[in-house]
């Protein structure tokens, strides 16, 4: 192997452990929600504030991250977010109340968010073409791995201790990517290539790409599908384990195993990147979102049985495998200087998105998932019609 693949092959290693990062925190608590609800003296829909907060700082915090690290470059500014993110999930461990939990779940959003949308801005960077869209899909195996193994590690902290011991695992785990960027990740935007900083221009350059028929599709299909999972990832565990009566451990291994379906099809569609293009990959990986939204609302009509269930699950979360990479490729194959931006929007309209849906699906209580299966069929549908009005087009 040649030096410079082994230095892309340290540097996507590096990415794909700090984009990790948030999924990690999304996911490790969830087989404790309910038990942290319950602790709290919180509702179910309560209880999924937590989520929203984290969603929307995930979300909001990316709007000055990616402008900043344009403007700053990418390795001060990550560095700094990997170390507020330490202390924020610290803080969580001792939080005295929900609102107090809500609160500091939205601050570990915002440091996590400087995470994901630089190193989305690195691999632009760093590749082009083809070649950006299989570090996507390499940073979304390499980070895929954090939805397989957190709800299996936080059900095992649980029979240790209790929900707040998952807090303190995502402090421990914050402080590793902080020293790991300190000592291993290189700066990837030159001083010359830099952006001019100052909050007007930053306006300008996200209206621009508002504008940008190039980008708002791919980046409004990007969200939608993220809406559909952060619907699944709110509302299964209740799901699952109220409706279903399926143990926290149950539930994990169920979890784990979609998002591994996930994974695997991240590592196909890297392989196929070339012969298929991102197009193409696109279209398969709605057309099975579909198909998992349909049986989802199927499921929640009918009340069929826990294998359809799981199925229709599976095929839901392992879709974004190909939808995820893909979409995010088109979306900023021609952002240039300003990937930064364009990296903050696409993780704003995917957070916010996320943030608005959590809480609806348990508006109705515990125990049913027609508002989960509603929302799913509704991201899918008009993701969907969005891929059809670009191939018209």
């Amino acid at each position: 192997m040649s030096e410079r693949a082994q230095g892309n092959g340290r540097l996507l290693a590096v990415l794909g452990a700090v984009y990790a990062l948030a999924p990690l925190a999304i996911d490790m608590y969830l087989p404790g929600l309910p038990a942290l609800s319950h602790g709290l003296h919180a509702s179910a829909s309560q209880g999924q504030l937590t989520l929203t907060a984290c969603l929307l700082g995930l979300g909001v915090g990316q709007v000055y991250a990616g402008p900043l690290s344009d403007a700053r470059g990418r390795r001060g500014p990550l560095l700094g977010g990997m170390i507020a993110f330490t202390l924020a999930s610290a803080a969580c461990a001792i939080a005295p109340s929900i609102w107090a939990l809500v609160a500091l779940r939205f601050a570990e959003g915002l440091a996590g968010a400087v995470g994901m949308v630089i190193c989305l801005a690195v691999i632009r960077d760093s590749f082009e073409g083809h070649s950006a869209a299989r570090g996507f899909a390499l940073l979304i195996l390499v980070s895929g791995t954090a939805p397989v193994v957190a709800p299996l590690l936080g059900a095992e902290i649980l029979h240790l201790t209790s929900w707040r011991g998952m807090f303190v695992g995502l402090a421990a785990v914050g402080g590793v990517m902080s020293v790991a960027v300190a000592g291993s990740l290189p700066e990837t935007l030159p001083p010359g290539a830099r952006q001019p900083a100052g909050f007007a221009h930053a306006v300008r350059t996200l209206a621009a790409l508002f504008r940008d028929r190039r980008f708002t599709p791919y980046a409004a299909i990007f969200a939608l599908m993220f809406g559909a999972m952060f619907a699944y990832i709110a509302g299964s565990a209740f799901v699952l384990e109220d409706i279903y009566g399926l143990s926290p451990t149950l539930y994990s291994v169920v979890f784990a195993a979609n998002a591994a379906g996930l994974v695997t099809l991240a590592q196909l569609g890297r392989r196929l990147g070339a012969r298929a293009g991102a197009a193409r990959l696109l279209r398969a990986g709605l057309t099975l979102s579909a198909l998992g939204a349909a049986g989802t609302l199927v499921v929640a009509v009918t009340h069929a049985g826990l294998a359809f269930a799981i199925v229709s699950f599976a095929a839901l979360i392992a879709a974004n495998g190909l939808n995820v990479p893909n979409s995010a490729a088109l979306a900023l194959d021609h952002q240039g200087e300003r990937a930064g931006s364009a990296s903050a929007l696409l993780g704003l309209g995917q957070f916010t998105l996320g943030a608005a849906v959590a809480p609806l699906v348990g508006l109705a209580g515990a125990h049913t998932m027609v508002p989960m299966a509603l929302v799913i069929a509704a991201c899918a549908a008009i993701a969907v019609a969005i891929q059809l009005a670009l191939g018209r087009r």
